[in-house]
């Protein structure tokens, strides 16, 4: 089934967000994201606002080094959409070692007054092995 105007606008704004998290760019990041924003980890702690998520993807203590998003699917109902897809990344957060994640995500995106998909919401959970 061919995506609509607003799923194709939807993927390419995850996909936008997606460079920005590997190139820890701060100001992409900035404009995508709501200023409602909670983010959710796979770890279960407290999610973080938009400033703390922002803040921690440019200084380095979330460093993505790669990413690629596979199985992605995206549900638009009205100003609404639900992106799910798989996670799978390399990362060199500050004072760490290298490392992997295998993540499933859920992201809410919503489109504002002008026209605009926002990140509102994204919860990571593990991946079963």
């Amino acid at each position: 089934m061919a995506q609509t105007k607003d799923e194709k606008a939807v993927a390419a704004a995850t996909e936008k967000f997606r460079k920005a998290l590997v190139d820890g760019d701060g100001a992409t990041l900035n404009k995508l994201t709501d200023d409602k924003l909670t983010y959710g980890h796979s770890g279960g702690a407290t999610p973080e606002t938009k400033k703390e998520f922002i803040e921690n993807i440019v200084n380095g203590n979330s460093d993505f080094v790669t990413i690629e998003l596979t199985n992605q699917t995206v549900v638009v109902d009205g100003a609404t959409a639900v992106v799910r897809h798989r996670l799978v990344a390399s990362t060199q957060d500050k004072g760490k070692d290298p490392g992997s994640v295998d993540l499933l995500i859920l992201l809410v995106w919503h489109k504002n007054k002008a026209g605009e998909w926002k990140l509102l919401a994204r919860q990571a959970v593990k991946t079963k092995h």
